[in-house]
């Protein structure tokens, strides 16, 4: 073996791979046992903690395959990634499939697309080379550059409507330019002008999505209807208390109260048979897992590494913040799964490439000079 491959093995981000393993081998069990009764009792288990093996052995695959290709030729590759992700949102738009209101589908025949997907990596990687360039804060011009080419995919989105990932688009390029840095005159201005403005966004939103926040507010005033998800996700938390059920334990989830359990509140049942322990173990395991993202990010040896890496911590972090407030009732319900936790195939397979993406800045910053 040669220097540069001992130092590549040595040097790699053991500690992110560690972390990522483990989250989402606790989000497998969790889901085993969101799935339903056990076998002994007669009652079969559904597929899902099955078909989220399956997507994770995949996405391990495409971890990998993403690890052996150079990160730097994104750079390169960055426009027509944009361009290809903003042509498929428009198709959504023309030839996508409906499901539950939604259209958000395109019909590739054996699966859908969904490529609002795509958008919140595309955008991660425009976001990346495009503040790379110079290392002064960033001025008005630079600033309204970037926002309007992000927001393209972002308005798109939204009109789905899909207004978690519009705010997954729009918080992790603001996580990203606030990690380059703004001028001081434009933050202030931004400080006490943006405040104000908020509001105006309610006469924007769906009816289905005011509700939530009325919800959010008071989930009392619907408690069979629209504040249902929140209550029985407070109610399952609540019953773990300090211990917690213990596994397969829990009843809110095993006797099919908690709605959604598999997906968006798939902590709330992590919360019920583990209790207030065990939810401050599985939060200081994606504290550490945060952590190993940005150590990353500050090591990396050229600057769009490490804003690919800065990137790739806001898109986790703001899925971990809202999906945790959202299921204690801090936050309204806006449908942002936790990732290696919560089931999904695309999401899972995303979850893992962006991991490969990290780890490969990680281990060429010993392969190549800083650029």
């Amino acid at each position: 073996m040669s220097p540069i491959d001992r130092r590549v093995l040595t040097h790699m981000n053991w500690g992110l791979i560690a972390m990522t393993l483990l989250l989402f081998g606790v989000g497998v069990a969790n889901l085993y046992s969101a799935s339903g009764f056990r076998v002994d009792e007669g009652i079969t288990l559904s597929s899902f903690y099955r078909k989220q093996l399956i997507w994770g052995t995949v996405g391990m695959g495409c971890m990998l395959a993403v690890m052996l290709f150079d990160y730097r030729h994104l750079k390169s590759l960055a426009w027509p990634i944009f361009i290809l992700t903003v042509l498929l949102l428009v198709g959504v738009h023309l030839f996508g499939v409906t499901v539950y209101g939604a259209k958000r589908w395109l019909s590739l025949g054996l699966f859908n697309l969904q490529p609002s997907e795509l958008a919140k990596i595309s955008t991660l990687i425009i976001a990346a080379r495009l503040l790379s360039r110079g290392g002064q804060p960033l001025d008005w011009g630079e600033l309204l550059k970037i926002l309007g080419i992000c927001l393209i995919p972002a308005a798109l989105i939204v009109t789905q409507p899909d207004l978690g990932t519009t705010l997954n688009v729009l918080l992790n390029v603001g996580g990203v330019i606030l990690y380059r840095g703004i001028a001081k005159h434009v933050f202030k201005t931004c400080l006490f002008t943006l405040p104000p403005l908020i509001p105006l966004g309610w006469f924007a939103l769906h009816d289905y999505q005011k509700q939530r926040i009325l919800t959010f507010l008071d989930p009392e005033r619907d408690p069979l209807g629209s504040g249902y998800h929140i209550i029985q996700s407070q109610i399952a938390i609540g019953s773990g208390q300090i211990w917690g059920k213990g596994f397969l334990g829990g009843t809110q989830s095993q006797l099919r109260f908690l709605p959604e359990k598999h997906t968006d509140f798939a902590v709330a049942v992590f919360g019920e048979e583990w209790g207030f322990i065990g939810n401050m173990i599985l939060l200081a395991m994606f504290c550490l897992f945060l952590l190993a993202i940005f150590n990353s990010a500050r090591d990396a040896k050229d600057r769009f590494g490490s804003f690919l890496c800065a990137g790739v911590f806001f898109y986790f972090f703001w899925q971990i913040l809202i999906n945790m407030g959202m299921v204690v009732g801090l936050m309204p319900v806006v449908g942002i799964p936790l990732p290696f936790i919560s089931y999904g195939g695309s999401a899972t397979i995303v979850n893992f490439c962006l991991i490969g993406l990290v780890l490969n800045v990680s281990m060429r910053r010993f392969v190549f000079k800083a650029s």
